[in-house]
């Protein structure tokens, strides 16, 4: 059975699910057309476009596709299906996302219908390594697994704040795991890449914050995985998740790319912290993303041993002045030319220098970024609730944090690395994300990040009371993600065909 047909007749969607709406007498449509079956010329100038983006829908019906064709064939066998929306006003056709169907396994359909579904943003179909990667919200998974649906509902600013800081923060990794000894480390699905998680990460951060994505006047995205040489995803998460005012089906937004090593994303909490401070700027928001399908050789390959360590995902941070829920105290940073990690123009996978990695590199620069943050600020490791650094893997955290002097109770709420494996740019954001989705008003956290080639940076950070007020908009914890039910295993083999993607 091909696919293809179907996903011809949808090419119009673009990336966000959407459709039009007739103002007269309410009739919906899965296609941006001018005018109302019903109604006819007087529906000219009365269809509103509506968006299901954030919405949950009901699969209907579905099928087995059993030997996909062409460009579909990487998905191998999965199952598509009728979604509804608006209470069966709206229909659209999808395909079920995240299930690897094994051979011969058998599709009780009747378990599947009738279930409540949430859209996703993945690749479309594989293309050649010369093509525009497609991509699409018409994937789908049940909204009572590991993704729950969660409602996006913007809310009126209650307070400003004098020190910008962080106003929302989403966190995003898959549901696939590989578990080799004590660690276990996230792994993308066929269809997903940095792109996908990036997007994914903002989405929860826009519905963590409650914050309006038309007033995200900036965004950075840091990763060392673009899937482009030349392209930013910055673009395509800004147009996606509708940053900044649209006007023509462009986003009024400034949307950049970053790059350095593992702390692409923390380079710019300054930044963005600067410029939501900064009144001629004009930009109330700004959003920071660290998302990253990191990349390692085969084992049997030179090189091969950051293979056991390297996982999925994404985590996205709002900064602004408006119901703040960490406030930036202070930072630090440094950087030293120390090419203890790298990866050449058209080389597939990076390289590292060993034990290299270790004391001149990943220590010196992040016990020198505390230090002097600490030093600063007049700071004593007793005046520090949470430490978080950089989680390569899992001796290198826990040996820094001891040589600071930090105990275990300061530096083990981070510490995920066993779980998610080192995700790069989104590895110390995720911790600081672990800690925010447990930290008290009036608690102060430490993080320091690390970026290979080198440098730290070192920010502060004080909770407010919005902390507890804003939580109770968050379904997809940290916590939720490392202890879910619905989690997946897979094997070494399945590993390496789904980090390659489509």
């Amino acid at each position: 059975m091909s696919s293809e047909p179907i996903e011809r007749r949808v090419s119009y969607l673009g990336d966000r699910l959407r459709g039009r709406r007739c103002q007269i007498c309410g009739k919906e449509y899965f296609e941006i057309r001018d005018y109302c079956g019903n109604c006819g010329r007087k529906s000219f100038g009365k269809m509103i476009d509506i968006d299901m983006f954030y919405e949950m829908g009901k699969l209907e019906l579905c099928t087995f596709v059993n030997e996909p064709t062409n460009k579909f064939t990487k998905l191998g066998s999965y199952v598509y299906g009728i979604i509804s929306f608006h209470d069966g006003k709206i229909r659209v056709p999808g395909r079920l996302t995240d299930r690897i169907i094994k051979d011969n396994e058998e599709i009780d359909f009747s378990a599947l219908e009738g279930r409540d579904v949430v859209p996703r943003f993945r690749r479309r179909y594989s293309v050649d390594r010369r093509d525009i990667i497609p991509t699409i919200s018409l994937a789908f998974t049940f909204a009572d697994e590991y993704y729950p649906h969660q409602e996006y509902t913007i809310v009126k600013p209650n307070k400003e704040y004098d020190i910008p800081g962080i106003v929302g923060y989403g966190v995003y990794t898959s549901r696939f795991r590989i578990r080799e000894g004590s660690i276990e480390r996230s792994v993308p699905f066929i269809d997903e890449d940095a792109i996908t998680a990036a997007v994914e990460a903002g989405k929860l951060a826009l519905i963590h914050s409650g914050v309006d994505s038309s007033l995200v006047g900036k965004i950075y995205v840091g990763s060392e995985s673009n899937p482009y040489a030349v392209k930013p995803i910055a673009s395509k998460v800004a147009q996606v998740l509708k940053l900044g005012e649209e006007d023509e089906g462009i986003q009024g937004v400034d949307a950049v790319d970053t790059e350095f090593a593992c702390k692409a994303a923390t380079s710019v909490f300054k930044d963005a912290a600067s410029l939501v401070n900064y009144p001629e700027s004009n930009i109330q928001y700004a959003m920071v993303i660290g998302a990253d399908n990191s990349q390692a050789a085969p084992r049997e390959c030179h090189g091969g041993e950051l293979d056991l360590f390297v996982g999925y995902g994404g985590c996205a941070y709002i900064f602004g002045k408006h119901d703040v829920i960490a406030e930036i105290e202070g930072w630090y940073s440094c950087t030293s030319d120390t090419p203890d990690f790298w990866r050449r123009d058209g080389e597939p996978y990076p390289m590292h220098g060993g034990r290299f990695t270790g004391d001149p590199a990943y220590f010196k620069h992040i016990e020198k970024a505390a230090k002097k943050l600490m030093e600063r600020l007049n700071l004593q490791v007793a005046d520090i609730n949470y430490f978080v650094t950089h989680q390569p893997n899992l001796r290198f955290p826990v040996k820094i944090a001891k040589e600071l002097g930090f105990r275990e109770e300061q530096y083990l709420p981070s510490l995920q690395v066993a779980k998610f494996g080192n995700t790069y740019s989104g590895s110390s954001p995720l911790g600081l994300a672990a800690v925010l989705d447990i930290a008290k008003p009036d608690e102060r956290i430490l993080i320091v990040s690390y970026g290979s080639g080198a440098g730290s940076d070192a920010y502060s950070l004080i909770t407010t009371s919005q902390i507890i007020d804003k939580r109770k908009r968050q379904k997809l914890t940290v916590r939720h993600q490392a202890e879910n039910p619905f989690l997946e295993y897979v094997d070494y083999t399945t590993y390496r065909r789904l980090k390659l993607g489509m």
